[in-house]
C-alpha cells in the first residue's frame, strides 16, 4: 500500500515510517508547518523538521513539508483564544486532530493517491464484524486514544497507528536498534504552539486583554481574594487558590463578571455533566439513553463509569442536551474540555465524545 506517515520529529512517528516501509509499504513522509511564532521554535520548529527530514534519509523514504499555517491558526489558535476570552477551558491537541491531521491531512493523503495515513499516536484500530474499531494503545501511560476521540467510520477506515500495539519502551527499543537519531529524543509535554519563557500568560496576553477577578466563597458569595486573570483560570484548578490555609478548587469562572467561584473539595464535586449536543461525534453509532459508558475527562484522567441521558427537542427529535451522569461524583470538569466516552462492555473500545457546555457541571447537592 502507498502510505503517507506524518512525521512530527520525534521517535514515535519515526518507528510508525520503519514499521511501515519494513513491512513493504510504498512510505513517503510528511513534516507538517504548523506554527512559527517568533523564534521558529516549539512546534514544527526547525530541529523538528530536520529530524523528521534525516530519519527519512536513514529510512530511504521520501520526506516533504507540507504548509498547514494558516489552517492551523484559523481552527486550532485563534479558537484557543477565544475560549480563553469567553472563560472556557479548550484542548488545542484534540481541536489539531479533528481539523488538521484527520481532515485536512487525510483530505490531502487521499487526493494525493495514497491508501493510509499513518501517524505515530499510542491507539489502535481494529475491523471487528465489518465495523472498525478505535481502541486504547497497549501502553497505558501513554495511551492517546483520548485526543482521537472524535473519530468516526470514514476517518478510522483510512487511518493506521503502526505503535498502537507496543510499549513506549519498546519503540524506544526499535528506534535504538534501527539507530535512529530520534531514539532517545524526550517527548513533548506542553501545548505545542506556547513554548519558551512567556508560558500561556504571556501567550494569551500578547493576543487578548487579561483582567484581574474576584475570588468568592461560591456558598456565602463572600470575596476571599483576587486572581490577577480570570481568563487564565480553569473550573477544577487548585493551583494559586488557597484561602486561610485551605485548599480550594475554582467551581465557576465568570470573565463578564470578573468573578470566580471556589470550594473546598467536598463541596466542588461534580455528579454530571452536559455536553453540547452540536459536539457530540461518535465512533459508530450514537450511544441511546440511559446507555452506561466509561468517561474519561483528560488525556491521562481515570476511567469513570457513567450513564447516558439525551434529553431530545420537541418537534424534529433531535438531541437537546447530553447528559453524562458519573456513578460517583468527580472534581468539577471545565467547560470547553472534551469527555471522551467508551463502552461499558469494552472499556478499551471508544464510543464517542462531547465538549462540556458552558456552565453546566452540577456540584452534588
Amino acid at each position: 500500500m502507498r502510505v503517507l506517515v506524518a512525521m512530527s520529529g520525534g521517535v514515535d512517528s519515526s518507528v510508525a515510517a520503519a514499521l511501515l516501509a519494513a513491512d513493504g509499504h510504498d512510505v513517503v513522509g510528511a513534516t507538517l508547518k504548523l506554527w512559527g511564532g517568533p523564534s521558529d521554535s516549539g512546534c514544527c520548529s526547525v530541529a523538528d523538521v530536520d529530524d523528521a527530514r534525516r530519519v527519512a534519509q536513514q529510512l530511504g523514504i521520501a520526506h516533504h513539508v507540507l504548509n498547514l499555517v494558516d489552517d492551523f491558526t484559523d481552527d486550532v489558535v485563534v479558537p484557543y483564544v477565544a475560549s480563553h476570552a469567553a472563560g472556557l477551558t479548550p484542548n488545542p491537541c484534540i481541536e489539531c486532530n479533528r481539523h488538521i491531521k484527520f481532515d485536512r491531512l487525510l483530505t490531502r493523503a487521499r487526493r494525493m493517491g495514497f491508501d493510509r495515513l499513518a501517524t505515530g499516536h499510542h491507539a489502535r484500530v481494529a475491523c471487528e464484524g465489518g465495523r472498525y474499531v478505535l481502541r486504547r494503545g497497549a501502553d497505558g501511560a501513554k495511551d492517546q486514544s483520548y485526543v482521537l476521540s472524535m473519530l468516526g467510520q470514514r476517518e478510522l477506515a483510512d487511518v493506521w497507528f503502526p505503535v498502537g500495539h507496543l510499549t513506549k519502551a519498546a519503540v524506544r527499543a526499535q528506534a535504538s536498534r534501527l539507530g535512529l537519531r530520534t531514539a532517545a529524543k524526550p517527548d513533548s509535554q506542553d501545548v505545542c504552539f506556547i513554548h519558551g519563557a512567556e508560558g500561556r500568560q504571556g501567550f494569551l496576553r500578547r493576543r487578548l486583554e487579561l483582567h484581574p477577578a474576584a475570588v468568592v466563597d461560591a456558598c456565602t458569595g463572600t470575596k476571599l481574594g483576587e486572581v490577577e486573570a480570570v481568563e487564565l483560570v480553569t473550573v477544577g484548578q487548585r493551583r494559586g487558590i488557597t484561602v486561610a490555609g485551605e485548599r480550594r478548587y475554582a467551581v465557576s469562572v465568570d470573565v463578564p463578571g470578573r468573578r470566580v467561584e471556589v470550594a473546598p473539595l467536598a463541596q466542588s464535586l461534580a455528579d454530571r455533566v452536559v455536553l453540547e449536543p452540536s459536539s457530540m461525534t461518535w465512533t459508530d453509532g450514537a450511544l441511546p439513553d440511559g446507555a452506561r459508558a466509561i468517561a474519561q475527562v483528560s488525556a491521562h484522567g481515570r476511567p469513570v463509569p457513567c450513564m447516558l441521558h439525551v434529553r431530545r427537542a420537541t418537534g424534529d427529535g433531535s438531541a437537546r442536551e447530553v447528559v453524562c451522569r458519573f456513578d460517583e461524583p468527580q472534581r468539577p470538569v471545565a467547560p470547553g474540555q472534551t469527555v471522551a466516552l467508551y463502552h461499558a462492555a469494552d472499556p478499551d473500545a471508544v464510543a464517542g465524545a462531547g465538549i462540556v457546555a458552558p456552565a453546566t457541571a452540577g456540584r452534588r447537592r
